[in-house]
């Protein structure tokens, strides 16, 4: 009952920057995790960053130092600020959110927004 909508995608030249916004509506019960992942043509589908309930974050080691993950708890949103970005970041970005029930952890995806970097 969780919906995921994403903006912020488009085309940039490397060394660019884009940022990447994703609101969560309908029934928000206990976020455990919001995040991003990715996938570009041929690959699998990948963590690009993190963000938990607890405050700690994870990136892939690919964007480390170039990206940065953000969450707005009172907006149930959480963003990914995306500096000198390179071709290879080029893919498809899905925003993810995890929620906690009593039995079990839920997850999402959104429809993804695609990124692509020129060179």
């Amino acid at each position: 009952q969780v919906q995921l909508v994403e903006s912020g995608g488009g085309l940039v030249q490397a060394g660019g920057s884009l940022r990447l916004s994703c609101a969560a509506s309908g029934r928000i019960v206990s976020i455990e995790a919001m995040g991003w992942y990715r996938q570009a043509p041929g690959k699998q589908r990948e963590l690009v960053a993190l963000s938990r309930s607890g405050g700690s974050t994870d990136y892939a080691d690919s964007v480390k130092g170039r990206f940065t993950i953000s969450r707005d708890n009172a907006q149930n949103s959480v963003s990914l600020q995306m500096n000198s970005l390179k071709q290879e970041d080029t893919a498809v970005y899905y925003c993810y959110i995890r929620q906690a029930t009593l039995m079990v952890s839920l997850e999402r995806w959104g429809t993804g927004t695609l990124v692509t970097v020129s060179s």
